[in-house]
């Protein structure tokens, strides 16, 4: 098949470079192959722009098939398991690979392999990285475990917000790598007790990338929230408000706060403030939204936040974003659930959605439906 020989060339180094992603318009997943990956017997699928159902009962893969596609385009899993737990029980290693097809005539070919603790990511016969796949495949998920974006810590929010402004402010990538970098060496002075002056070296560093970094999480949210207020009116049953905090005093710099914090930095042994510290709060009623709606408000809520942000992706790049919608129906009661349908009934993305039954979903007439069990996956066409 046309997709098996794309797959089995995964390794070698053919075909064109991955050039300028901006070159090219509407590209969604037409195809996708994957070995060795959870309890999936080996998957050779054509996929549609649209719609894609998938149809099990439980335990029969159909989560696996959607963390198949989301490693693709993230370079990991939206679980909390390592790369070994998720290579198949007699394997060595998993292959993942994807064709990303629109109005180029040249699709692109997305790979990525794990194998005896290496990793490696293949965009067009060429070695890449986890950002490359991600700017050929954006991908975003809404699971059973998504009220965490309201109820767990800040990394997951942080992780939410840079997944949008990386797709739309092209510059943050740089920054937020150097001001990685700058945090990491200042903390290792600070865990080898070395003196303040040696510490503050890496200030300038900090302030510099950092201040870039919180810029352009401002601007993009800046264009965000009014989106995601706007669903939250229309579609939620209360209201919710988001804001985001820079990681440091609003009344202070940064360049100030690392100043001032610097005591408190060598009891913790690593750096207290700057972007790596940032946080989105939701609040509901003037209080944080954890402690004031209920597990299937929460589920709302996060999910708004991941409606509206591949709405606003989508508009701004030449990538059609896929949408992983895990047991849409789960801890939702029938206002929710009708709710949530509405809201994922015209997405400008390529949609992935599970389900128990055909009948549990309103998209049979327009989607492509998978039946899938016992980790074989079968298209109902």
């Amino acid at each position: 098949m046309f997709v098996r020989r794309y797959a089995n060339a995964f390794i070698a180094r053919a075909g064109s470079s991955s050039g300028s992603y901006a070159l090219f318009c509407q590209m969604s997943l037409t195809f996708l192959n994957a070995t060795g990956f959870r309890c999936l017997e080996t998957l050779d699928i054509e996929l549609d722009p649209g719609f894609n159902l998938l149809i099990g009962p439980n335990a029969s893969g159909k989560t696996s098939l959607l963390e198949s596609l989301y490693y693709l385009g993230r370079g990991r899993s939206f679980r909390p398991v390592t790369n070994r737990e998720l290579i198949q029980t007699g394997s060595s290693g998993f292959r993942i690979f994807g064709i990303a097809d629109g109005s180029s005539p040249n699709p692109h070919r997305l790979g990525i392999e794990v194998e005896a603790g290496r990793r490696r990511i293949r965009v067009d016969g060429q070695d890449g990285t986890g950002a490359d796949l991600a700017r050929w495949l954006p991908v975003q998920v809404i699971d059973p475990e998504i009220h965490e974006l309201v109820q767990g810590g800040p990394e997951l929010r942080r992780r939410f917000l840079d997944w949008g402004v990386f797709h739309v402010k092209h510059g943050f990538l740089a920054a937020w790598r150097d001001y990685q970098q700058a945090l990491r060496q200042r903390n290792a002075a600070l865990r080898q007790n070395e003196p303040d002056q040696h510490v503050q070296l890496w200030n300038e560093a900090l302030v510099s990338h950092g201040t870039v970094v919180d810029q352009l999480r401002i601007e993009f949210l800046t264009d965000f929230l009014p989106l995601f207020s706007s669903i939250v009116g229309q579609s939620l049953s209360f209201d919710a408000i988001c804001s985001y905090k820079s990681g440091w005093s609003s009344k202070s710099t940064l360049a100030d706060a690392l100043e001032e914090n610097i005591a408190r930095d060598r009891a913790f042994g690593a750096t207290q403030v700057g972007p790596h510290r940032a946080d989105l709060t939701l609040e509901v009623a003037d209080r944080r939204a954890r402690h004031r709606v209920s597990r299937g408000q929460q589920k709302m809520l996060a999910a708004a936040l991941v409606i509206a942000q591949t709405r606003y992706v989508a508009a701004q790049i030449p990538t059609t974003p896929l949408l992983l919608v895990d047991d849409p129906a789960a801890e939702l009661d029938r206002g929710n659930q009708e709710r949530l349908f509405a809201l994922l009934a015209d997405m400008p993305a390529q949609m992935f959605i599970t389900g128990l039954q055909a009948d549990d979903l309103p998209w049979t007439a327009q989607a492509r439906m998978f039946h899938v069990e016992h980790g074989r996956v079968t298209s109902l066409l």
